[in-house]
């Protein structure tokens, strides 16, 4: 299989069968030996779906008629045709001529003629048919029109900046282990590897690559020196900011990169217990646990379910990163614009809300909750601790103080692309003792 075929396959379960584009592209690409094919095939993969409402419009306006539905696989072909012609320096002719012969390997040799044609076409006609896409905010952001209008309303002033990011290739960043080296002395060991990198100025433990390369390949990955983070997501352990002693609760741990953050801020806490439902996903956060040669009480449960799990102690401070759907991380995930639909906001909002619910009597008073989800959608995030303020006296809401994002009455978020970030709400609560 090469890199065209897989990622019309890859493009066509993602879109027709609702599949979570990097598990079907990892399935794929177990059987991939040459490196630069697998690098082409993610290349394609992600890049379609980055662009995809826009280079299904500009298929829409090159087609006679749409393709049927069984021929999911040669739609996703040319919108990789599509894609290598507007967006990437393949040559034109090797591009048309390598697309059309990779309908013949997905047994439609009657479809070469067609797809030569409608590139060709793209070919003489680029600035015409651009033009005529950009008429449409659907194929000019390249977002569904149900996420540009709910990002327009509640996002005013910055809905076109982060359309904007989410269509950007997303920067490699990484978490310095504290507990080895300071940043400078990571920074100074890249150095002289022939890596550059950028300190982050939101996080003292962030750093930014200036050339993405594979994470293996950077110096003290597999020894726990670094982790793969985004800035973002870095910011969790600073404002929980536990303490010696303290007994932390991360309540959905998986895959365990702020677990592993929230360690190595505070490596003397007396206990942390990390919880995960998904027996999969525990196994990722017990392979970054062990990475990191670090402890934790790791709980394969449903964190609601507390009289399974918890021990009746109650916790200093509890991290609760709960699921939702990750509109802020859209430019790692780029399928998420075509995975998710306004019910899927409906239905995690009722999730949230029972999170946390379950979450704060495990809380000690005067203790530390801090809730985050990696959406910025209101539903998701300021409104799920405004209502659950107005049904529980003993909730006190504790200031964020930073200058990083939008401050809000009931929290912070961090927009994509802000200092360089990933999207992120997040809300500092205390319990009461009254």
């Amino acid at each position: 299989m090469d890199a065209r075929f897989i990622s019309a396959k890859v493009v066509q379960e993602v879109t027709t069968h609702h599949q979570h584009l990097d598990q079907v592209l990892g399935k794929y690409l177990e059987s991939v030996k040459d490196p630069r094919e697998k690098g082409l095939a993610r290349e394609l993969s992600y890049g379609v779906m980055r662009w995809y409402d826009r280079l299904t419009y500009l298929a829409s306006l090159l087609l006679k008629k749409p393709f049927r539905a069984k021929d999911a696989d040669l739609l996703a072909l040319v919108c990789s045709g599509l894609y290598q012609l507007a967006y990437m320096r393949i040559p034109d002719h090797a591009a048309i001529s390598a697309t059309v012969e990779t309908a013949r390997n997905l047994g439609k040799p009657w479809a070469c003629d067609l797809i030569n044609a409608v590139l060709r076409r793209y070919q003489r006609e680029k600035s015409a048919l651009d033009s005529q896409a950009a008429e449409s905010d659907s194929a000019l952001y390249s977002h569904p029109d149900w996420l540009i209008g709910k990002l327009r309303k509640q996002w005013p002033d910055h809905w076109q900046a982060i359309l904007n990011s989410n269509n950007e290739h997303p920067p490699l960043q990484l978490r310095v282990n504290l507990l080895m080296h300071t940043r400078a002395e990571y920074l100074q060991r890249l150095k002289e590897t022939g890596m550059e990198a950028t300190p982050s100025k939101i996080v003292e433990s962030g750093i930014m690559l200036s050339k993405p390369v594979n994470v293996e390949e950077v110096p003290g990955f597999n020894d726990g020196s670094i982790s793969v983070q985004d800035f973002g997501a870095q910011l969790a352990a600073y404002i929980l900011n536990a303490s010696s002693g303290h007994r932390v609760l991360d309540a959905c741990a998986a895959p365990g990169g702020k677990t592993g953050h929230l360690l190595e801020h505070t490596p003397d806490i007396k206990q942390l217990v990390a919880v995960e439902s998904d027996p999969e996903r525990m196994g990722k956060l017990r392979d970054n646990i062990n990475r990191l040669n670090l402890n934790a009480t790791l709980v394969n449960a449903d964190v609601n379910e507390t009289e399974n799990w918890w021990d009746g102690e109650q916790f200093d401070c509890i991290f609760l990163d709960a699921p939702c759907s990750a509109s802020g991380v859209i430019r790692r995930h780029p399928d998420i614009k075509h995975l998710r639909t306004p019910e899927h906001i409906s239905l995690f909002s009722v999730t949230q809300a029972r999170m946390l619910e379950s979450m704060w009597p495990l809380l000690k008073s005067e203790g530390r909750l801090v809730y985050s989800t990696c959406s910025i959608f209101q539903e998701e995030a300021e409104d799920q601790i405004a209502t659950f303020t107005k049904k529980y006296d003993d909730v006190g809401i504790l200031p964020i103080d930073s200058n990083w994002g939008v401050r809000t009455e009931y929290g912070r978020y961090i927009l994509p692309g802000q200092e360089l970030t990933d999207g992120f709400y997040y809300a500092l609560m205390t319990k009461s003792s009254g």
